[in-house]
């Protein structure tokens, strides 16, 4: 099979690339700078996703057969400077993704949602974010197209996906890589509930839409279905790591408006025959493995 992933390099991205890779797929991988891959067999593209005539242009070069959209600034800040380049990255993206798609014919465009995305049919009408607002508007955009122009997309919406290799500065890398220092981590006030879910099941689900008959058109919850609050999740890493560690909690203002829910695992399991395979407890131990193991790595690499 021959897929584009746009987004690549990210966390999801590079996951996905792997994945494919072990099941022998032709992967094209795109990225908005150069980038290079440990990888011989995954070729690397340089395209702005901002510019249609691009986008439009490598889809015809590559001809996809599947195509994962997982591009975008990934930020659920508030931050009113965010709203024009997430507004160009994550929505203008999704509808040059999806336009090019249609143009050449492809088997199946794999989108990635968000589970900041508000629901309407529970009385809710307005994002809480920036990034929220471009996820939604990205999902509207997806549902449009399949409906009038047939476009095979998929939507799937990830929920709070963690593991190995994911960004620094992200809530449980910031907080492993916190503790492994001996250094109390800032927090907010860690009573926000979330459904956690481990990377490798996410990349189950998105090898799964790829190929799975009759989900065009749908919009899937990847996720455990389970609430579990910030505080203990941290205190669970605390206690694995060292327990000596107090956490500062309530040290940063809780983002306002945050919402709370859980996964639609029956509908994943109906329609993708998807279900999360990997604990919590199975999840936050195989990451702070991974990011001991990366640390030491990288401190043996400072040595003179």
């Amino acid at each position: 099979m021959k897929t584009l992933i746009t987004g690549a390099s990210g966390f999801l991205g590079s996951h996905l690339c792997e994945r494919l890779l072990k099941h022998g797929a032709e992967v094209h991988a795109v990225s908005r700078t150069k980038r290079s891959s440990d990888h011989a067999s995954v070729r690397w593209h340089q395209c702005p996703l901002t510019e249609f005539e691009s986008v439009h242009r490598l889809f015809r070069e590559i001809k996809p057969e599947v195509i994962f959209h997982l591009s975008g600034q990934v930020t659920a800040a508030a931050e009113l400077e965010l709203v024009l380049p997430t507004f160009n990255s994550l929505a203008g993206s999704t509808v040059h993704v999806l336009a090019a798609a249609t143009h050449i014919g492809c088997q199946r465009v794999v989108l990635t949602g968000s589970l900041t995305e508000p629901d309407p049919t529970c009385g809710e009408s307005a994002p809480s974010s920036p990034y929220a607002a471009a996820k939604w508007m990205g999902s509207v955009y997806a549902r449009m197209f399949h409906r009038l122009y047939e476009t095979p997309v998929v939507i799937l919406r990830p929920f709070m996906t963690y593991g190995p290799r994911q960004n620094k500065d992200k809530l449980l890398p910031h907080v492993i890589r916190s503790l492994l220092r001996g250094s109390q981590p800032r927090l907010s006030s860690g009573n926000w509930q979330a459904d956690w879910v481990y990377v490798d099941d996410v990349i189950d689900g998105f090898v799964s839409a790829a190929s799975q008959p009759a989900v065009e058109g749908c919009t899937i919850d990847l996720g455990s279905g389970t609430l579990t609050s910030t505080r203990e999740v941290v205190q669970k890493l605390v206690t694995a790591i060292d327990p000596r560690v107090e956490p500062l909690f309530g040290a940063v203002a809780d983002r306002p408006f945050e919402r709370v829910w859980a996964a639609n695992t029956a509908y994943a399991k109906e329609r993708l025959g998807w279900e999360p395979r990997t604990s919590l407890d199975q999840g936050l131990a195989n990451t702070v493995r991974w990011f001991q193991e990366n640390l030491k790595h990288s401190r043996e690499g400072q040595r003179p």
